[in-house]
């Protein structure tokens, strides 16, 4: 199952540099992780915010709700998820 979810990161501005810098390294370890296992299929940064919008294809929404709460930094996101589905129109034959 695809999945659009869009990530707005909020660190508290009292969270000492180093504390959210490993968050973050953390953070991208595990996401590039996903991403070459397939479950993270594409992540876009959004302009002028700390913020991305990402496509993940899992089993299930279980299995995308369970991956979220692995993450780092889930505690200080704000996250919208959207089920996706190839639309009749598309030009392609697989799920891009």
């Amino acid at each position: 199952m695809l999945f659009k979810v869009t990530m707005d990161v909020q660190l508290p501005h009292t969270m000492p540099k180093e504390t959210a810098d490993a968050l973050k390294s953390r953070e991208r370890e595990l996401a590039q992780s996903l991403q070459r296992s397939g479950k993270w299929r594409h992540l876009w940064r959004v302009v002028g915010r700390y913020a991305n919008v990402s496509i993940f294809d899992v089993a299930s929404s279980a299995e995308l709700h369970d991956l979220l709460l692995t993450l780092p930094l889930f505690p200080y996101m704000k996250i919208e998820v959207e089920a996706l589905c190839r639309h009749p129109s598309s030009i392609h034959e697989d799920e891009r």
